[in-house]
């Protein structure tokens, strides 16, 4: 029955395995990285099949299509029968273009002071 009123969407995110725990899917919407149908959602926010879900995980945003709603949480491998990645390349693209830094420092230069730190952020944004 409670899969045809819906189901919270802390719940469906750790569900499905966007989250690794409800807890931290519950936090990411309190945070206001969780967009359903273009509106933030709340932890308790029901979900339906066939709402669109928008994820945002620093430096990619992902967007999903709901198919159905799981009793609960499933393996990896059945996840595509419950929501569709409708992300789009671009977004993508972004895991794979190598903006993240290595962090490597020579040897015994210590840590960087605030000057370095501030040119590092702007160099990265």
């Amino acid at each position: 029955m409670k899969a045809e009123k819906g189901e919270r969407i802390d719940k469906f995110l750790w569900f499905v395995r966007l989250y690794k725990s409800r807890s931290i899917a519950t936090e990411e919407c309190r945070k206001g990285r969780v967009i359903v149908s273009g509106h933030p959602a709340k932890p308790a926010s029901l979900i339906a099949p066939g709402a669109t879900i928008t994820v945002r995980k620093p430096p990619v945003t992902y967007t999903y299509t709901v198919i159905g709603i799981p009793r609960g949480r499933i393996g990896a491998t059945l996840v595509s029968s419950f929501i569709t990645d409708i992300t789009p390349e671009e977004e993508k693209a972004k895991l794979s273009q190598g903006r993240m830094v290595s962090g490597y420092r020579p040897r015994g230069s210590g840590r960087p002071t605030k000057r370095e730190r501030r040119e590092l952020d702007n160099f990265l944004e």
